[in-house]
């Protein structure tokens, strides 16, 4: 376990090492720096290497950072941002519609919470962030599903359980689903997931117009469906939100 963590250690070493500066490094100057051996520098520049967090020049053999350490830093950015933009707004949709309010982005072909607002009542209730929720069965999802292209993808290409009676899981009625959500501009999870639970979420996109995340309210059926209809004043509270929350991230009027 040891050799592990100073493996890792190392590891952050160099890409710190290749971090701090404009030019390449080679494999002499790295190890040089960080007081190790050639072949134990170079194994473990290979390792990053195959993983996409370090490149190496064809023509000088010299190091530096690769694409994947950026696309990840990038991911840590916009998600740092879309919560930082939604809480105030995502603050205000729970005092509006009384139910507990969800900021959820696409992640390792599933939904992860981001950001969750407690109901405004004197409730037991449990913090969902770092959660994972389904892309085919809930609210989240399906809004992520419908707008964002990679989303979509990897919906139709991992197993869609069936969680209760509602689940829809077969293809075309799936697909169906995704049009209509597309059509509307929001999507209804009502005991698709969890029994006795309803949501409802709409997708936020950024200054590209990009879908980046959805936010949505969760609660008992009976207080989102009373009648058996998702209550309109929810539904126009969240799609509030979602455009309030698209707009200050520079994606102007929806």
């Amino acid at each position: 376990m040891a050799r592990n963590i100073q493996s890792l250690e190392r590891a952050a070493a160099m890409l710190r090492l290749l971090g701090g500066g404009e030019r390449r490094l080679g494999l002499s100057d790295i190890a040089s720096a960080l007081g190790l051996a050639k072949g134990t520098a170079h194994g473990i520049l290979r390792t990053l290497q195959q993983e996409g967090f370090v490149e190496q020049d064809d023509a000088s053999g010299r190091y530096q950072l690769g694409a994947e350490l950026l696309r990840l830093g990038t991911t840590y950015l916009d998600v740092h941002e879309l919560r930082a933009r939604a809480l105030v707004w995502t603050d205000d949709l729970a005092r509006a519609s009384g139910e507990s309010v969800h900021l959820g982005v696409l992640h390792q072909q599933g939904v992860l919470i981001v950001h969750h607002v407690f109901r405004p009542d004197d409730s037991r209730q449990v913090l969902e962030i770092g959660a994972m929720q389904p892309l085919h069965s809930t609210a989240l999802g399906k809004v992520l599903t419908a707008y964002d292209p990679v989303a979509h993808s990897e919906a139709l290409e991992t197993e869609r359980r069936s969680f209760t009676d509602r689940t829809v899981c077969e293809l075309k009625a799936f697909e169906q689903i995704l049009d209509i959500t597309r059509a509307r501009g929001y999507a209804a999870d009502v005991e698709e997931t969890w029994e006795g639970v309803a949501s409802v979420a709409a997708p936020i996109h950024d200054r590209r117009r990009m879908p980046v995340g959805a936010v949505g309210i969760t609660g008992a059926v009976e207080r989102v469906c009373p009648d058996g209809e998702l209550r309109p004043e929810l539904i126009a509270a969240v799609r509030d939100c979602a455009r309030a929350v698209s707009r200050d991230l520079g994606a102007g009027r929806f």
